[in-house]
């Protein structure tokens, strides 16, 4: 009779691995979904800035923009934030980059949100 040389769960590291592969997987989720969550927010905020964006300055509409970035917690100032009307269209453009901190490393998360719409006035 010829004897098994690995039957499962005989060797231990392959387990060490997948629990370390997991663990690093849930720790990127808990640092980037928060930040994918806030991002959209800002740019939902910007998409209903750009429906009543008739009735104020584009200077206005900037530092809305800035506050609500600031009350979600990400890196947006007023260099970073433009607001441009022409034409019967609003353009606003948030260009900035949010730090991840791992073990050891620093990611830099780039965002480039853009929304070009036409001015509806009521």
């Amino acid at each position: 009779m010829t004897r098994r040389r690995s039957e499962a769960g005989d060797s231990k590291i392959g387990c060490i691995l997948w629990a370390l592969v997991v663990a690093v997987g849930v720790l990127i989720g808990w640092k980037m979904i928060p930040v994918k969550i806030a991002t959209a927010e800002l740019e939902d905020f910007m998409v209903e800035q750009a429906k009543w964006a008739s009735g104020y300055p584009p200077e206005a509409i900037q530092k809305a923009i800035v506050q609500k970035a600031q009350e979600l917690e990400l890196p947006v100032d007023l260099k970073q934030v433009t607001v441009s009307k022409a034409g019967g269209r609003i353009r606003m453009r948030a260009s900035y980059d949010v730090p991840l901190e791992f073990p050891g490393y620093t990611y830099d998360w780039h965002f480039d949100q853009d929304v070009d719409r036409p001015i509806y006035i009521w």
